[in-house]
C-alpha cells in the first residue's frame, strides 16, 4: 500500500507533462525570446546584436521620435477599429442568435448561411472585397450609384474595414451565443411567462443573465481579435490613406519583417500586449462586479 502511495504522487505530473512541455516550447520560450529581443538592437541581417536595455521602449513612449509617432498612430487606428467593430460584433450576433433559436422551417439553412463567410480565409475575404470596394471598378459603387473611395479615404475606409469584418466574423459569435441560449433551461422562460413577463422582460431577466458566462468569453475574445486585426487592413486598404488605417499589428509586422528591426517590433508587441491585458482585466472586472450587485 505504501509503495502504491509513493507511486501515485507523480501521476498528475505525468498527465500534465505533455501540456507543460508544449506550453513551455510554444509559449514561454517565445515570450522570453521576444522580451530578450526587445532589449537588443536586433537586425536579422547583422551578426552583432548589441544590448540597449529599455531604449526601444523609451523611444516608443516618446511621441517626438519617428518610431514613437508611427506606433501611437497605429495604436490609435487599432483603437478606432476595435471601438467600432466590437459593439457590432456583440449586438448583431446576439440578435441573429435570438432569431435562429426560434423554431421555424429552414432554420438550419439560415444558420449555415450566417456562418458560411467565416470558413473563408482572410486572403479570400480581403481580395474579394478589395475589388468589390474599388472606387473605380468596384461593384459596390456601381450598383449603389456612388463615387466613394472605400479603400483610400477616411472615414469610408473605416466603414469598409469594419463592415467587412462584421460580415466575415458575425457567424462565429452568433453560433457561440446560440449554444449559450440553448443551455438556458426552458423552465426559466416558462416560469417568467407564468409570472406575466413579456418578451423584453424575459430577455433582461432570464436570457441575458443566463448568457453572462458566454458573454464574458465573446466580449473578451472579440476585443482581442479586433485589436489584432491585420489581414483586412493589409489587403483592402494597405494602411491608406497616409497610414491612418495601419493597425498596430500591421506596423509590428512591417517593422520586424520588412525593415528587419526585430528589437523595436518586439517592444511594440509587448506594449500592445500590456494594453490588451488591461482590457481583458477590465472586461472580467466589469462582469464580476455586475454579478456581485
Amino acid at each position: 500500500m505504501s509503495h502504491a502511495r509513493r507511486m501515485r504522487w507523480w501521476t498528475p505530473y505525468a498527465f500534465l507533462a505533455p501540456y507543460l512541455v508544449l506550453f513551455a516550447v510554444f509559449m514561454v520560450l517565445p515570450i522570453g525570446f521576444g522580451l530578450w529581443t526587445s532589449l537588443h538592437e536586433w537586425d536579422i541581417n547583422l551578426p552583432a546584436k548589441p544590448f540597449v536595455g529599455l531604449a526601444h521602449y523609451a523611444e516608443l513612449f516618446d511621441p517626438a521620435s519617428v518610431d514613437g509617432g508611427r506606433f501611437w498612430t497605429a495604436m490609435r487606428a487599432t483603437g478606432i477599429f476595435t471601438g467600432a467593430s466590437v459593439p457590432l460584433l456583440i449586438v448583431l450576433p446576439l440578435l441573429v442568435a435570438l432569431l435562429m433559436n426560434g423554431r421555424f422551417k429552414g432554420r438550419t439553412v439560415y444558420r449555415a448561411v450566417y456562418f458560411a463567410p467565416y470558413v473563408l480565409g482572410v486572403a479570400v475575404v480581403g481580395l474579394l472585397w478589395r475589388f468589390l470596394l474599388d472606387g473605380n471598378i468596384g461593384l459596390v459603387n456601381r450598383y449603389l450609384g456612388l463615387e466613394v473611395q472605400w479603400t483610400t479615404d477616411v472615414p469610408p475606409a473605416w466603414i469598409a474595414l469594419v463592415g467587412v469584418t462584421v460580415w466575415w466574423t458575425l457567424g462565429l459569435n452568433a453560433v457561440i451565443f446560440l449554444a449559450g441560449l440553448q443551455d438556458i433551461p426552458r423552465e426559466l422562460h416558462e416560469a417568467a411567462m407564468v409570472d406575466g413577463a413579456g418578451p423584453w422582460r424575459r430577455l433582461l431577466a432570464v436570457t441575458l443573465p443566463g448568457l453572462r458566462p458566454v458573454m464574458v468569453f465573446v466580449v473578451n475574445a472579440t476585443i482581442l481579435a479586433s485589436a489584432n486585426m491585420f489581414g483586412q487592413a493589409y489587403l483592402i486598404t494597405s494602411g491608406a490613406p497616409a497610414d491612418q488605417t495601419k493597425t498596430a499589428i500591421y506596423l509590428i509586422a512591417e517593422t520586424g519583417l520588412r525593415q528587419f528591426d526585430m528589437g523595436t517590433a518586439s517592444a511594440m508587441s509587448f506594449i500592445l500586449a500590456a494594453f490588451l491585458m488591461v482590457a481583458s482585466g477590465l472586461v472580467f472586472g466589469a462582469f464580476r462586479n455586475r454579478r456581485a450587485r
